[in-house]
């Protein structure tokens, strides 16, 4: 699979199989993820990969804390509110999912259940957890999501499925916790990887994306 098949193919999974990814998978796709650029090559990114007992045992200690009504507080603090041109895409977008799944825009117990399912970790086998040095500025917080995006096309280059969540850290005291994070860091972002579950209504939506002549300018060409 090329890059450019890796980008068009690859979607946000929000339901996996069971199936294992093989720790010699996943090393090939850290290693190749390992290459992507940073400021004067600082490569800032620490990555912590979580699966196994461990993992069964976060999602256990994340379902609980949600269902105790427990109040997001990731490190890095969720945007208060978005200009109306992307939020009119957000919403488009929950729309458009939740038609294709059969459910009501207004639903609200689906959109919990949606938002619970990102605190099973989707039933993923694995989850990254990208984190950063919190002397660092936002240039550093810029390389992390490209080591992100590389961690995700690398996947797909070796039929690994992969979504980014902010609920896989939304709780990071537990994820601390369990992973032995020190507190110098931030948890800056969670990727769920395996296999999506093809069957599961969930995986049906594809996002809607604005054309890219409204998103680029070309000038001068």
């Amino acid at each position: 699979m090329d890059v450019i098949d890796a980008l068009n193919s690859r979607q946000s999974v929000r339901a996996f199989k069971s199936n294992p990814v093989s720790k010699e998978k996943l090393l090939k796709i850290m290693t190749a993820a390992n290459r992507a650029p940073s400021w004067a090559d600082t490569q800032p990114w620490e990555i912590f990969v979580a699966g196994g007992e461990t993992l069964s045992r976060l999602r256990h200690a994340f379902l609980v804390r949600f269902d105790e009504g427990g109040a997001p507080h990731p490190d890095l603090e969720r945007p208060q509110g978005w200009p109306p041109e992307l939020q009119r895409r957000m919403d488009e977008n929950t729309a458009h999912r939740f038609s294709i799944m059969g459910l009501g825009r207004n639903n609200e117990p689906a959109r919990r259940g949606n938002s619970r399912r990102g605190y099973e970790v989707f039933g993923a086998p694995v989850v990254v957890f990208l984190c950063l040095d919190r002397r660092l500025t936002p240039w550093s917080i810029f390389d992390v999501g490209m080591v992100a995006q590389s961690i995700m096309l690398a996947a797909k280059g070796l039929g690994v499925d992969s979504i980014p969540a902010v609920n896989l850290v939304n709780y990071p005291d537990l994820i601390r916790e369990e992973l032995s994070i020190p507190e110098d860091l931030m948890i800056l972002l969670g990727i769920a990887l395996g296999y999506a579950d093809e069957e599961n209504i969930v995986n049906k939506p594809r996002s809607l994306r604005r054309p890219v002549e409204e998103a680029v300018r070309f000038i001068g060409l």
